[in-house]
């Protein structure tokens, strides 16, 4: 079942409806981070301070690296894509694995992190905390959303290499490799006033 699979996905001259299906979905995704971040800079240049007064400036070198780790589980996905197109599922399932353990000691720490700000300042405090909790709100909801569809992929893994799994492996990839492009761009948004 798992070569046979793996042998239909590399034949394939096109990518299946589902990978075009998710790669529309990530293009509107995309649309709404950058609809944020247009916002977040328009709502900058407009203000006088930026952040306002009474508001510290946001941290620089956790976020970095907290990003820096969340961006390294592309590794494991990679190659987890290309275990699965080689016909080995198992090896698909622990990298996989590997990534989510990752992605959710990166979450937990982001969350702790978020409640942390908000018993500072509020999103109903100013322009600029209600654009920040929401860019940033946004992103943590992308990674929830990124690590439930490799949870769904692991689950499938469990019974084989499928066709219809092998397109599951390739649309979790793609969704997260564009989780990652919009961290970066997040958290450089985040990072700037400290700059």
């Amino acid at each position: 079942m798992s070569a046979g699979a793996a042998r239909v996905d590399r034949r394939r001259l096109a990518q299946p409806n589902g990978w075009w299906g998710a790669a529309l979905f990530i293009a509107t995704e995309a649309t709404l981070f950058g609809t944020l971040i247009a916002t977040y800079y328009y709502l900058r240049f407009n203000a006088t301070q930026w952040p306002p007064p009474g508001v510290e400036h946001p941290k620089v070198a956790l976020p970095l690296i907290l990003t820096a780790i969340l961006v390294a589980t592309t590794v494991p996905i990679f190659f987890a894509v290309r275990a699965a197109r080689a016909g080995s599922a198992r090896l698909a399932w622990l990298l996989f694995l590997v990534a989510v353990v990752v992605q959710a000691g990166y979450l937990g720490v982001q969350v702790h992190e978020f409640l942390s700000e908000l018993d500072k300042f509020s999103p109903h405090d100013s322009a600029y905390a209600s654009i920040y909790f929401t860019m940033i709100g946004a992103h943590h909801a992308h990674v929830v959303v990124g690590i439930a569809i490799e949870l769904w992929v692991l689950w499938k893994l469990l019974g084989g290499l499928t066709n219809y799994r092998m397109i599951g492996v390739r649309v979790a990839a793609l969704y997260w490799y564009f989780v990652n492009f919009a961290a970066v761009a997040v958290v450089l948004t985040q990072v700037y006033p400290s700059l």
